[in-house]
């Protein structure tokens, strides 16, 4: 069986809600033909939390963004202007080239995308065992997120939700929870660390990067599609 390959969408901002909503009709409605997807998306200010998450990680200021309960894993998590954020409808099952994927291996193609995007921006990025995401891996900085993941692995091997990658932010909203879950925990950008990129730059960096990771072709005429 022949599988079309990925399609990158553009999704220009959005919010939260309704992607989320079409995240999970998509999946829903696709068979083992349906192209895998990302979705390159701006979201206006939201808090989301993880299946497991515990709201009394929302701390002092929270209540002047709205929170949002999702279906991926992970805990609590800020979302909003100037950050990258691509979600993943993915089938892991299928036979690529380099063979079907484990949620594991998953999760670390996805890590390595971001770990290499920020490599283009003489930027250093490193896994933290047991705490999903990247976070600088030097300098005054060391130790603070400046990427998120969080995902939504169905029992068929279909996925949603993805990840994210902070640019350019207003960060104070990050100061109002425990990201992640972790009490004190920094979160950073690429603008505080000294890099000034263009989100669109960024955003098209990632997508493409993680398509070549997944091993998924990605044909030139539609990585600009809307939804």
């Amino acid at each position: 069986m022949s599988i079309a390959p990925a399609i990158i969408r553009q999704l220009g901002q959005a919010e939260y809600e309704p992607i989320f909503a079409a995240m999970r009709a998509f999946t829903d409605a696709r068979t083992p033909d349906t192209p895998d997807e990302l979705w390159i998306v701006e979201h206006p200010p939201v808090f989301t939390l993880g299946l497991g998450a515990d709201r009394g990680h929302l701390l002092a200021g929270a209540s002047a963004i709205p929170v949002v309960q999702t279906d991926r894993g992970g805990e609590v998590t800020y979302h909003g202007p100037g950050q990258v954020v691509i979600y993943l409808m993915m089938d892991l099952r299928r036979n690529k080239p380099g063979g079907k994927l484990y949620a594991r291996q998953f999760v670390h193609k996805i890590e390595q995308a971001i770990i290499n995007v920020l490599q283009a921006y003489n930027l250093g990025g490193e896994r933290i065992e047991g705490a999903p995401g990247i976070y600088i891996a030097s300098g005054p900085k060391k130790g603070a997120k400046i990427a998120a993941l969080g995902l939504k692995v169905r029992g068929n091997g279909c996925t949603y939700h993805g990840v994210s990658l902070n640019v350019g932010m207003d960060l104070a909203p990050f100061t109002w929870i425990n990201p992640c879950g972790y009490s004190g925990l920094e979160t950073i950008d690429m603008r505080s660390m000294g890099v000034e990129a263009p989100l669109a730059d960024v955003q098209l960096a990632l997508a493409n990067e993680l398509v070549r990771l997944l091993e998924a072709a990605v044909p030139a005429d539609e990585t600009t599609v809307s939804i």
